[in-house]
């Protein structure tokens, strides 16, 4: 499949940079092409170290199956132009477009806010999401290496821990995840949207290509680490179709269970994604919009829980039903292995004697 390439910025997701509503200055909004000025101050991506005082957040919605999550970096490089977590970049004073692939915040001090934390005499084991809004394993992570930290301090404290990622790089600590995998700490997601490398290309330009995370799921899964699918989101008329065969991929790789979202374009992401949908498929664009609001009531997104990660409606019912067949066709009988919670308390008191 081709897509369109006038006034397309090339590596990027969004298009553009929407306006951040906690400014009372608007700055330009069109970018210019990173492609042509690498250079340039506007267009290539800054990394900026933040020193929270606090890290692991509560999980809230009843649409996660998590307790905590943490999140070492803030923004993501990987571009995802559909990515939910983009909104949240408001909060720090730069834009949800194109700023959110450009301004990368590293929180430096995770892993001992995290051990600190964990020598709390008040903290009980429950598993801990990395990450639960922008990728803990995006490009940075190469060099900074804040992600394995956290596993050392996890894998130290024998303390479960879930990963989400959407990048090859999360094999490079296959040595802590295998160890973690033998004692029931750990579980991990990898994400893959879709099976067309170049529709992966134009919708998350900065992860890995499909073939190298389907080339992860398999290696996690020789390694003994407990690996789940995520096809998310799905996005109607643009990669639905793709359930199945996804599904028949990811069950030969070694996967034991897929799940699924809907695409739900919160806040300035229904702006960033009409813009990009009509410069990348102007001859979609109008189908697959309408299609987005028919599964959310007649909007772009729906803030409902039990409803805002699923849809409703017929076509969020057939969608759901083809989830179903998927998961009995290809991976019936596949379980993921219960986190071990015991662990933690026998190595925390040899911690603790030490202080």
């Amino acid at each position: 499949m081709k897509y369109a390439e006038i006034q397309y910025i090339k590596g990027r997701g969004a298009q553009i940079n929407t306006v951040n509503p906690f400014h009372r200055l608007q700055y330009d909004t069109q970018p210019i092409d990173w492609e042509q000025h690498e250079s340039d101050d506007k267009i290539r991506t800054e990394f900026i170290p933040v020193h929270p005082k606090t890290i692991i957040n509560k999980v809230k919605s009843p649409d996660i199956p998590a307790g905590y999550s943490m999140n070492p970096y803030q923004g993501c490089e990987h571009g995802c132009v559909y990515c939910y977590a983009r909104n949240t970049h408001t909060y720090w004073g730069y834009s949800a477009g194109l700023e959110f692939e450009q301004k990368i915040l590293v929180k430096q001090n995770v892993p001992e806010l995290l051990e600190q934390k964990f020598k709390s005499k008040n903290w009980k084991p429950a598993p801990i999401m990395l990450s639960g809004n922008t990728d803990c394993y995006q490009p940075v992570e190469k060099e900074k290496e804040i992600t394995r930290k956290i596993l050392e301090v996890c894998w130290k404290y024998r303390h479960p821990v879930s990963v989400i990622t959407k990048n090859s790089l999360i094999l490079r600590d296959l040595d802590i995840l295998e160890k973690l995998a033998q004692h029931g700490l750990v579980h991990v997601s990898i994400s893959i949207t879709t099976l067309d490398d170049e529709m992966r290309r134009v919708l998350e330009p900065r992860t890995s290509s499909v073939l190298r995370r389907l080339e992860t799921v398999e290696r996690l899964h020789k390694a003994g680490v407990p690996v789940n699918v995520m096809m998310a989101p799905i996005i109607p008329g643009l990669n639905d179709h793709e359930i199945l065969p996804l599904a028949k991929e990811i069950a030969e790789r070694g996967a034991r269970s897929i799940g699924y979202t809907m695409v739900r374009l919160n806040g300035d992401v229904g702006e960033i994604f009409m813009d990009w949908l009509t410069k990348v498929m102007p001859d979609k664009a109008d189908k697959i919009i309408n299609q987005i609001k028919d599964v959310h009531g007649g909007q772009l997104s729906d803030s409902r829980f039990g409803k805002r990660m699923s849809g409703e409606g017929h076509y969020a019912m057939m969608v759901k039903q083809q989830f179903k067949l998927a998961r009995e066709k290809y991976l019936r009988g596949r379980t993921t292995p219960p986190y071990n919670l015991d662990l933690f308390e026998q190595m925390k008191k040899p911690q603790l004697s030490l202080f």
